[in-house]
């Protein structure tokens, strides 16, 4: 871990990711931010004891970037970026819909490119970070590429033609979870429970219901029939979710997410 990493335009995810290297054992002192606001990188000086840098000076000093930009924001940054970067960076993109080839025909022949989605559980260590290689990034990029994502949380690598399927998936996937909860807790207050006691029955559900799905090594359709039993509450409660098409829906809406990551990458803003 002796290698300086920089992660540039942080904001959320970029400082999730740089305590999780923190705390995995990367000294603060090889680890550099750039931040849009003189303010911001400041704060991020004071609570991670990191070095703030401009984004040209990171492109010169650091050995890894992790671009961590919006993806409207990806072609201004590489602009800055470009003529700075050598060959032998290693480049990280976190940005939906931006390919590793539209990243290298910006940048010196032969930048090793890796695109990585993660997600916002990043904040507590329980991201789910999917990686892919571009085409001069090697088997020891992606191991790094592990290595710092897996800070975080999980790494899983897959062919970059999947990229916008993951980024339906897992990238976009927890604000499902969280819009679900939303309605499981307004369905609570609506039955006769206060706010606080519905969101407690309902998150510490999800947590359980996601670490059986986890460790138990059984197909959602069988935990579901688990508890399911025959005339009974639950499969009253299915029958009304098929009734209403939440299943196609959810179809559906995946794919409508996956199509936005490709109109993304085609340079498409509205």
């Amino acid at each position: 871990m002796t290698q300086k990493v920089a992660v540039l335009g942080t904001g959320k995810i970029g400082e999730a990711l740089l305590s999780g290297m923190i705390r995995g054992g990367w000294p603060p002192a090889d680890l550099l931010v750039t931040a849009r606001r003189p303010e911001r990188a400041e704060e991020l000086r004071s609570r991670h004891g990191v070095t703030p840098v401009g984004n040209a000076e990171a492109a010169k000093t650091a050995d890894t970037l992790i671009l961590t930009v919006k993806p409207q924001d990806m072609s201004t940054l590489l602009d800055e970026l470009a003529p700075h970067v050598p060959a032998d960076r290693l480049v990280i993109s976190g940005a939906a819909g931006i390919t590793t080839a539209s990243i290298e025909e910006r940048l010196a022949t032969g930048t090793p490119v890796v695109r990585v989605m993660t997600n916002t559980p990043a904040l507590v260590d329980e991201a789910m970070s999917v990686i892919s290689a571009g085409t001069h990034a090697t088997a020891a990029h992606l191991a790094h590429t592990e290595e710092i994502f897996g800070a975080v949380g999980k790494t899983l690598r897959v062919p970059e033609s999947q990229q916008d399927a993951c980024t339906a998936l897992s990238g976009s996937g927890p604000a499902y979870f969280f819009y679900l909860v939303e309605a499981m807790t307004d369905a609570g207050i609506l039955l006769g429970l206060p706010r606080d006691k519905a969101h407690d029955l309902i998150v510490q559900s999800a947590i359980g219901a996601a670490t059986m799905l986890r460790d138990s090594g059984e197909h959602p359709v069988k935990l579901r029939e688990n508890v399911t039993s025959p005339a009974g509450t639950t499969i009253n409660a299915i029958r009304e979710l098929e009734n209403h098409g939440v299943r196609a829906a959810l179809i559906a809406a995946l794919e409508a997410a996956r199509d936005r990551s490709r109109e993304l990458a085609s340079g498409k803003k509205d």
